[in-house]
């Protein structure tokens, strides 16, 4: 029988519109109704007593019609009753009715049907009144011997709450039990009664667990989990069983319940840490995340893991190839989290298994499609930057593999591995020749922009020898095609066949106009159509562009789709090619033709760019760009500074940039050792050479408790704690009520303290509270009476589903002094504060662009703020970061120096994997002006995006500064 707590929750959120019938409509439903129209009457007053009437006066009726009822709901529907209803009249006694009430039990406690029998003792379960208990022990006994387990498993638990309750009234309880148990065959039944025990006799559980301890290998699932959660608590208490207790579950280790084996590796690393413990526990839960099929299993056993690694630094670094088996899984968040704890496990013994193994995972990307592909492809790419990062002798295989599939990975894949080999050919100046003759092989085979951008710099920055800066050229100048484009693409439109208009007819306006003539053709539907010549030719003329565009040289393509950027780009790295060519090379004919061919190439696009054969025309931002290429190949022999711009600056700010992401990784990692760290002079205290006092115990014993609960040791300080206390009534109002607001990661508690004011007995007295935004009441303050100038503590619990700003408000009912009045107390309002579940995260830039571009939604902020004298734009930055709990992921270095503009990226992620994205584009008039422009805040969500530019503190900015 469930609670009435776990049934009460169903049946207040059903729809119930109508208005609550009166006591003398509930009587007559009872009296005259049938069975099913008893079970909806009983829903219904449940629902009321629930909302806080304990309406007494239908106790008797109950009693009369609904009790002799054979129907088995009917009957449920009665204990629920009887658990909640007032059995205690205004003095304390019990009430006369209740007498018929316990002769009622004690008959389905004899009842021949075995259903009712046990709904009957898990009704015992709940009863602590003494006086109703007294007459059904007898009764309660002889179902420990009844022919069904189903009454004798709700038996063991009756007896035991009994005992718990009311010890005098079955003190014998523990041998009953213990009895039981000797002579019980059914798994179940002595499962329950072996639980039982040892709520109620540790001593008698030790007892029979010592006289059955070589037969749990081969007990019963249910009895091996239970016996393992009384092995973890006895060997709190009595430590020289510990030994044994391990050999056992060693052995419960083997076992072929996926249960049984995550409790006993669970039971083995609480009990020891010792090394071989831990690697075999950690083991088995790697087992059970491979061969278990539920997701939530193999997300949860891996996170075991995970603790165990932190705990014990370097134990469990053999088992780094175990846990990349669940690769296998389909789950996206499964390999996300297998690829982490590897990731943090990866050493220098296994360093070239793991990558081995990613390259055949990333090699499966390409050939067999996955669910999330992509996503997984740049997982495997990120895994493998950081084997690479830490451990440099694998560091060519790695970028030798990436960069072969680069033609065949996705923009997005093909951009990570870009950036990646960008960090590898700064980090490893031996490898530069290696990597820049690989990438220049590739050009010819790269479709992507952003990919042939990235790979271009590199080409311009490190080809460091004049055989390299030939290949290059080479490689480059077939990606480019035939120069000048105008002139090409002109020639190639004359030679169009099929008797295509000439070109330089069309350009002088004298080609003939086309007749639009036609012919009639069937559909496939039986009707006729007319399918003129234009169309035909238009089509025709889209098919041939289509087969050129293929036959023609990437970058060219590019070109003439109108990436200028690229165009810029090029001009960038032909410039740095001729200036180092003159540099190394004696040879200045050489150099002089490879200064004019660039010229010439960027003259030529930037003619493309201004014609009819682009897609769209050049923008002046890239003509500015190549101009100033062109310029400097003029005269930078004149002009060294010309030199040092383009060959000694670009590599100093990216060398800068790499420093500074390596920085950022050293922070991360010293963040987290120090959170495990202990100082060598730490003080310790060994509680067995302490003072035995009470005091000291207490504590101790409280930290343990703590510690085993998976809290933290140290405690909120006084003042935060008052800063979440929130007035929700008047000083004047008869019940004052203030609220201790409790933040957790998915749900609210409210800590509500409630006063009477006045110095009469508030009767039933209850707290009602309602939620909008994506949040549910899941648990309700009991109703009680308030005793005047007395005070109680009632609890409410919020569930969270999202970041969302939500609203919390309700009121306080009482009754009046008469039945039929009630008074009402309005509650203010409290709101959530989304601030709770946004905490600062870092990506790279690749992902934060690609998540910009994915996400739909977006709040654009306008920030007006002034701000005291002597603060600039970074400290308007970083108060706005302390508002929004987001982190900068601009550099330092590009927000250094003093300017009245910034422009930054921020980025946090909630406690729900929700991330949160924004811009910030802000300038300031003048030293001590005002701040002014905007911020753009992405998300997938709209909540998310609308909660952070609504949050208060936006508009303080300047004085938090």
């Amino acid at each position: 029988m469930a609670t009435f707590l776990d049934y009460s929750y169903s049946l207040v959120h059903q729809d119930n519109t109508s208005d609550q019938p009166s006591l003398q409509e509930f009587r007559n439903q009872l009296e005259k109704g049938t069975d099913e129209t008893k079970v909806e009457t009983m829903k219904r007053i449940l629902t009321v007593m629930l909302n806080g009437d304990p309406m007494p006066s239908l106790l008797m009726h109950i009693i009369r019609f609904v009790m002799p009822s054979k129907s088995k709901a009917l009957k449920k529907l009665l204990y629920l009753y009887y658990e909640v209803c007032p059995k205690l009249d205004s003095s304390g006694k019990l009430k006369q009715e209740m007498i018929l009430v316990c002769n009622g039990i004690r008959m389905d406690l004899q009842h021949a049907n075995e259903y009712i029998r046990g709904n009957t003792l898990r009704f015992l379960c709940k009863l602590r009144e003494p006086e109703l208990i007294e007459p059904l022990l007898a009764p309660t006994r002889a179902c420990l011997e009844h022919r069904h387990s189903y009454v004798r498993k709700n038996a063991v638990f009756a007896i035991a709450s009994i005992f718990q309750h009311s010890e005098a009234l079955m003190p014998d309880a523990p041998e009953l039990l213990q009895n039981f148990l000797d002579t019980e065959s059914d798994n179940t039944c002595k499962r329950n009664a072996f639980a039982a025990l040892q709520l109620i006799s540790h001593e008698k559980a030790l007892e029979y667990l010592s006289s059955v301890f070589e037969g749990i290998p081969n007990a019963s699932e249910l009895l091996q989990l239970v016996e393992l959660e009384f092995i973890r608590k006895d060997a709190v208490q009595n430590q020289q069983n510990k030994a044994r207790y391990l050999r056992l579950i060693f052995d419960l280790l083997e076992a072929k319940e996926s249960t049984v084996m995550y409790e006993a590796a669970s039971s083995l690393t609480a009990l020891t840490n010792n090394p071989v413990a831990v690697k075999a526990a950690a083991g088995k839960f790697i087992e059970l995340s491979i061969k278990e099929s539920d997701n939530n299993v193999k997300l949860i056993v891996l996170e075991k893991v995970n603790q165990l690694r932190k705990a014990n630094e370097g134990i469990l670094d053999d088992l780094t190839m175990e846990i990349l088996r669940v690769l296998s899984s389909p789950d996206l968040d499964v390999r996300r989290k297998a690829l982490e704890l590897a990731m943090d496990m990866v050493s220098s013994k296994n360093v070239e298994e793991v990558v081995m193994l990613l390259k055949k995972e990333l090699a499966k990307t390409v050939d067999e499609q996955y669910e999330k592909n992509n996503e997984y492809r740049s997982l495997l790419i990120h895994s493998i930057h950081q084997c690479a990062i830490k451990f440099s002798e694998i560091a060519q295989s790695v970028v030798g593999l990436l960069m072969d599939f680069i033609a065949d990975f996705n923009n997005a894949s093909a951009v990570d591995v870009i950036s990646f080999v960008k960090e590898i050919v700064e980090r490893f100046p031996k490898m530069r020749g290696s990597i820049v003759e690989r990438l220049v092989s590739t050009l010819s085979e790269v479709r992507a922009g952003k990919v042939y951008r990235g790979s271009l710099w590199i080409v311009g920055e490190y080809s460091l020898e004049e055989s390299d800066i030939q290949n290059a050229w080479k490689r480059i100048r077939s990606s480019l095609g035939e120069i000048p484009i105008v002139a090409s693409e002109a020639r190639l439109l004359e030679e169009q066949p099929n008797g295509e208009p000439n070109f330089n007819e069309q350009m002088n306006g004298h080609s003939k106009p086309s007749a639009p003539t036609g012919s009639r053709k069937v559909l496939a539907d039986g009707t006729y159509a007319t399918e003129s010549a234009l169309t035909s030719q238009s089509s025709e003329k889209a098919r041939l562009d289509a087969v050129k565009a293929a036959q023609k040289p990437p970058l060219r393509q590019l070109i003439l789709d109108g990436d200028f950027y690229l165009a810029s780009v090029l001009s960038s790295t032909l410039t740095k090619l001729v200036m180092r060519h003159s540099e190394i090379s004696q040879d200045r004919a050489r150099t002089n033709a490879l200064r004019a061919e660039a010229m010439l190439i960027m003259i030529s696009i930037i003619r493309a760019g201004q014609s009819q054969f682009v897609k769209q025309p050049i923008d002046e931002d890239s003509v500015d760009r190549i101009m100033s290429c062109v310029r400097s190949l003029a005269e930078f022999a004149q002009k060294k500074d010309l030199e040092t711009a383009f060959l000694d600056d670009t590599r100093k700010a990216f060398r800068d940039m790499v420093q500074v992401e390596e920085k950022k990784r050293a922070e991360k990692d010293a963040v987290l050792k120090a959170q495990s760290a202990i100082q060598v002079d730490d003080v310790f205290s060994i509680r067995q050479l302490s003072k035995k006092n009470a005091v000291d115990g207490d504590a101790d014993a409280g930290l343990d408790l703590e510690k085993a609960t998976g809290g933290d040791a140290a405690t909120e300080d006084l003042t935060s704690k008052l800063s979440r206390v929130v007035q929700l009534t008047g000083f004047s109002d008869p019940v004052y009520a203030e609220a201790y607001v409790q933040v957790h990661q998915f749900d609210i508690i409210l800590d509500v303290l409630l006063v009477n004011q006045t110095r009469e007995t508030l009767q039933n007295l209850s707290v009602e509270f309602a939620t909008l935004g994506d949040l549910k009441v899941v648990e309700r303050p009991i109703t009680q009476n308030l005793p005047g100038l007395d005070f109680l503590n009632v609890q409410a619990t919020i569930k969270v589903s999202s970041t969302d700003t939500g609203v919390i408000f309700g009121n306080v009912v009482y009754d009046g002094p008469s039945s039929t009045e009630s008074n009402v107390v309005i509650l203010n309002d409290v709101h959530v504060d989304i601030m709770d579940y946004i905490q600062p995260a870092h990506c790279s830039e690749t992902q934060f662009r690609t998540m910009w571009t994915e996400f739909e939604w977006e709040n654009k902020v306008n920030i007006n703020t002034k701000m005291p004298e002597g603060k600039g734009l970074r400290d308007f930055l970083k108060a706005l970061m302390k508002v929004t709990n987001m982190s900068c992921l601009t550099p330092d270095a590009s927000l250094s120096g003093d300017c009245q503009f910034l422009s930054a990226n921020l980025y946090a992620r909630s406690v729900f994997g929700e991330d949160a994205l924004a811009n910030l584009s802000v300038e300031q008039e003048g030293e001590n002006g005002p701040v002014t422009g905007f911020m753009r805040i992405r998300s997938r969500s709209q909540g998310l995006a609308l909660s952070l530019g609504s949050l208060k503190g936006l508009g303080k900015i300047g004085e938090m500064a």
